[in-house]
């Protein structure tokens, strides 16, 4: 964050809370006018601080409701399982969020369904059809705390 000044940070602050404003809406919070602001905004967007705009969605209203995290282990270590499992959950829309990490298993989903029995199904009829996977452990989202794409800008 080398790069960036004071107002660059509160630009930042102000559209990772609601993205939808306009460039006059922003202007209007860190006391500058709209073209500069436009092209503060588009220079962060260049320099990658800000990677894209989201609709943030009711998965309830949705029918996805249903929150699993699921833990899974690879059957072996190399980069090919690694490669398979990962390209195959790009094409998986249950799946909202996977990371790689260390631990007791390789892979952590979380992901999307509308019921329990929704969820069986796609362990065993999707990522069952995963032959790199060696075990998975689940949990489940029985309330939500806190919920936010967030990242700390300071």
């Amino acid at each position: 964050m080398s790069g960036l000044d004071a107002t660059d940070i509160a630009i930042l602050r102000i559209l990772q809370e609601d993205a939808a404003l306009t460039n006059k809406e922003v202007a209007a919070r860190v006391h500058l006018s709209p073209t500069p602001v436009f092209e503060r905004i588009k220079r962060l967007r260049e320099q990658g601080y800000i990677k894209g705009y989201v609709a943030v969605l009711d998965a309830e209203k949705l029918n996805c409701a249903f929150v699993a995290f699921c833990y899974i282990k690879m059957k072996q270590h190399t980069y090919e399982n690694a490669r398979r499992l990962m390209d195959a959950v790009q094409t998986m829309d249950e799946i909202g969020e996977c990371y790689n990490i260390s631990g007791d298993y390789d892979f952590l989903l979380k992901v999307y369904v509308s019921s329990m029995k929704e969820y069986q199904q796609f362990v065993l009829r999707i990522l069952g059809e995963l032959d790199c996977i060696g075990g998975l452990n689940s949990s489940f989202v029985m309330g939500e705390v806190k919920n936010t794409h967030a990242v700390p800008v300071r």
